[in-house]
């Protein structure tokens, strides 16, 4: 057996190109030890039957004070003031409030709701297109991919137009992942004290002049006093606004860089936009807006292969490495906008199964759609060797893709 490859997702140069180590998991340390920058120690299950079980898994829990020992418990790191009522989210919590909590907000995001949004969310693309199309060039993530899904969670939810560039300021902070203190103490809880004392006063607002969006709903909710509390309410809007747009930002700017690599794969959709559904299942499995879950305890001593994971011990799973198993999908390192079966990761599974899986599949098929009709000679900038990508755990995107058309 070879050495494990070193996985570190805090480093461009890794989060480039991170599938070959991946493979390298999958293959000789598909449950794998890792640390985090905190020192924190993490176990990475890579390979897709593993992450599948994990996902559905009662046994390992998302609230950490639902799985640890009193010791280990006192060994946590005090959470800052301004980042606990955050912590009340349903992506955190888990049975009986995950269910209470999604059920206020799933009536929101069903297909059938959703594919009403479809005209808008059309028009909104065309009015961004619209706005770089004599400059022959654009940053596809400034111009197209990040305003498209802010604009639409801002619309469903209530909040102002004018207010969105702040929004992506803190939402920027709150996932970028980085844990030193230097960085929390002087970006993170100031950008989430913000973000928190903006949401409070719009909440006040929604109470006294209540409107026809989803903050609206939710402050009735809450003000029905059984079903949400305030720090819940804050939770919920935070996470939908962050959720609601960032996902979609990678899918998009992912998505159309992985088509700008493959010309036969562009050149198949253009020839034949009936694809598009498709073709957007495959980008989420190929190079999905997701890279890892986020992170689960194990309530119990759980064994995964010949891995023990002792109670209270840290799990993620690689989403990026599952749906690239060649286990389960044939030939999985090529982009096969026709793949059949593509039962991918992307938005999870089981009880946390993403909530605007349907939201983000319209966005995308739309997005990249319309790009690519009204667009058709769309390239690169620059050499894909020279894109960044944006540090971190979970979400896997990009800070620029700069294109010609």
């Amino acid at each position: 057996m070879s050495q494990p490859p070193r996985v570190d997702l805090f480093d461009p140069e890794f989060k480039a190109n991170p599938y070959p180590a991946y493979a390298q998991l999958r293959s000789d340390a598909p449950v794998h030890r890792v640390a985090l920058p905190n020192g924190q120690g993490m176990w990475l299950v890579t390979r897709y039957e593993d992450v599948s079980a994990v996902l559905r898994d009662e046994r390992f829990v998302k609230d950490w004070r639902n799985a640890m020992t009193p010791e280990q418990l006192a060994q946590m790191p005090p959470i800052p003031e301004v980042m606990r009522p955050l912590s009340k989210n349903m992506l955190d919590t888990d049975p009986p409030d995950h269910e209470r909590l999604r059920a206020l907000v799933s009536k929101a995001f069903t297909p059938r709701l959703i594919e009403r949004m479809r005209p808008r969310v059309q028009a909104i693309a065309d009015a961004l297109l619209d706005a770089v199309w004599d400059k022959g060039e654009m940053d596809l993530i400034d111009d197209y991919a990040f305003p498209l899904p802010i604009i639409v969670i801002a619309e469903l939810l209530g909040v102002p137009a004018e207010d969105r560039n702040e929004f992506r300021e803190w939402s920027d902070a709150a996932v970028s992942g980085d844990a030193t203190q230097e960085y929390v103490e002087k970006i993170l809880l100031p950008h989430m004290q913000a973000f928190t004392g903006y949401l409070r006063a719009m909440f006040e607002e929604k109470r006294e002049n209540p409107k026809d969006d989803l903050i609206s709903a939710l402050v009735r909710a809450e003000e029905a006093g059984v079903k949400l509390s305030e720090d819940e309410l804050l939770a919920m809007v935070f996470l939908l606004l962050v959720a609601g747009h960032e996902t979609t930002v990678n899918l998009i700017g992912n998505g159309v860089l992985a088509l700008l690599r493959h010309p036969d794969q562009l050149q198949k959709l253009k020839d034949d936009p009936s694809l598009i559904k498709p073709a957007i299942e495959e980008l989420l499995r190929y190079d999905g807006p997701v890279e890892t879950s986020t992170e689960r305890f194990a309530r119990e001593d759980v064994r995964i292969g010949g891995t023990v994971i002792s109670k209270g011990e840290m799990v993620t799973v690689v989403i990026a490495s599952a749906d690239h198993d060649p286990e389960r999908f044939p030939d999985p390192d090529a982009l096969d906008i026709t793949r059949a079966d593509n039962k991918h990761l992307a938005f999870g599974k089981g009880i946390h199964f993403c909530l605007g899986a349907p939201l983000a599949r319209m966005e995308g098929q739309i997005a990249i759609g319309t790009l690519l009709r009204r667009m058709p000679e769309l390239r690169l900038a620059d050499p894909p060797g020279s894109l960044t990508w944006r540090p971190g755990l979970v979400l896997r995107g990009l800070k620029g893709l700069p294109v010609e058309f």
